[in-house]
């Protein structure tokens, strides 16, 4: 188990859509699985994507009770999805502001599905599924984007509302807030 280095946006790894899983039982995956999870931990994000530490499967994990990156949202449960899918419950979209491992320092407002069902299989190969609302949604989405190739600029529908965390912090972070 180790923490690895995030790639970065410009890296083609992230630009290419992930294959799926076929051996659920490999210590491949297993050790995917734990840097994966170490390295989220590590860099304080609430959900990552198997393509951000350089493996092109399609593995994503999320999830916390706190986070200083979003410190306003509620806890979304840890979970860990192998060849996941969503499906759309509603049209309703909704705008909220997105940071990203791979894009560092930047955040950017991305409208998501407000509600979502999210399936996909666990390390124990029985299937997951779900149904999420706001911040749960989003999150997943996010990561799910990374698994088809996709980061969250290219989702981005007015560019004055995206660019560097202390430029944008007041927005963000509303001041009757200290960060």
């Amino acid at each position: 188990m180790s923490i690895k280095s995030i790639v970065k946006m410009g890296n083609q790894k992230l630009a290419t859509p992930s294959l799926p899983v076929t051996d659920f039982s490999s210590q491949e995956l297993k050790k995917l699985i734990q840097d994966m999870q170490e390295t989220m931990k590590e860099k304080g994000g609430v959900g990552i994507a198997a393509p951000q530490i350089g493996c092109n499967l399609r593995v994503i994990m999320f999830g916390f009770e706190k986070n200083e990156r979003y410190p306003d949202e509620g806890p979304v449960p840890f979970t860990i999805l192998i060849n996941p899918s969503f499906e759309n419950l509603s049209d309703e979209m909704i705008g909220g502001w997105e940071g990203c491992l791979s894009v560092p320092g930047l955040r950017g407002s991305v409208s998501r599905f407000q509600k979502i069902r999210y399936s996909g299989y666990g390390i124990d190969g029985k299937m997951i599924s779900r149904t999420a609302e706001g911040f749960h949604a989003r999150v997943v989405q996010h990561e799910m984007d990374h698994i088809d190739g996709i980061l969250f600029p290219r989702r981005l529908h007015d560019m004055k509302l995206f660019g560097f965390e202390d430029e944008l912090k007041e927005i963000i972070w509303p001041v009757t807030k200290l960060r």
